[in-house]
């Protein structure tokens, strides 16, 4: 899975492109909260052995939260985050849902360590990865999604039984003793770019936006 601090990146990045007006730096930090929110499945994996990248890797999860707020906001009569918050807690809702799907569970979907998408329904990891290229010989080529019995078909390393997402919390699945663990930061060239971008980005957009709060 992309490093933590990876995962926050993208999730600041979203912030800085989505909140607007509602941009602050605590609403930065709910957001930038949101898209690491989905790596904690990894702690709560030395309970229930199988969950990483998948508890909270749903996409059931975004899904119901998104539900719920439209609910809140669209249909109810009163709505308790409009009434507590205003249309800043309204806005801030949105993009810290939006991190939570996007750089939270996208980012580890298209990644060859995968995301149990669809978990608890079904348990198999999916892995979107792949190539999109022109070539003169043959064509458009594209590999994330192929064609399998009638069926597009994604690849998978397994399910949360057979596969195990390595984590500085739990290393090795049923490993005993002494294991090597890795704390990573970033893992490639695109990653500490990603991360030098949002760094840059947030205070730029503070001080084009009048200094904010």
């Amino acid at each position: 899975m992309p490093p933590t601090l990876v995962t926050v990146a993208v999730g600041v990045l979203i912030g800085v492109a989505l909140l607007g007006p509602a941009f602050d730096w605590r609403s930065l930090a709910l957001v930038a909260l949101a898209a690491a929110l989905p790596n904690l499945d990894a702690a709560v994996s030395l309970l229930v052995p199988g969950v990483t990248n998948a508890l909270l890797h749903s996409a059931f999860v975004p899904a119901a939260a998104a539900v719920a707020l439209y609910y809140d906001t669209e249909r109810r009569e009163s709505s308790w985050l409009r009434g507590r918050y205003g249309w800043y807690g309204v806005r801030v809702a949105w993009v810290a849902v939006a991190a939570y799907a996007v750089a939270g569970i996208g980012l580890d979907l298209f990644n060859i360590d995968s995301a149990a998408a669809l978990y608890p329904l079904s348990d198999r990891y999916y892995s979107i990865t792949g190539k999109l290229v022109l070539s003169t010989q043959e064509g458009v080529v594209q590999t994330y999604v192929e064609w399998g019995d009638g069926w597009l078909e994604v690849a998978s390393p397994g399910t949360t039984e057979t596969h195990h997402v390595e984590t500085w919390l739990n290393p090795s699945a049923g490993a005993d003793g002494d294991v090597a663990r890795r704390l990573r930061f970033v893992d490639s060239g695109w990653q500490l770019v990603v991360v030098i971008i949002a760094a840059a980005a947030a205070p730029a957009k503070r001080l084009l936006d009048g200094g904010g709060d």
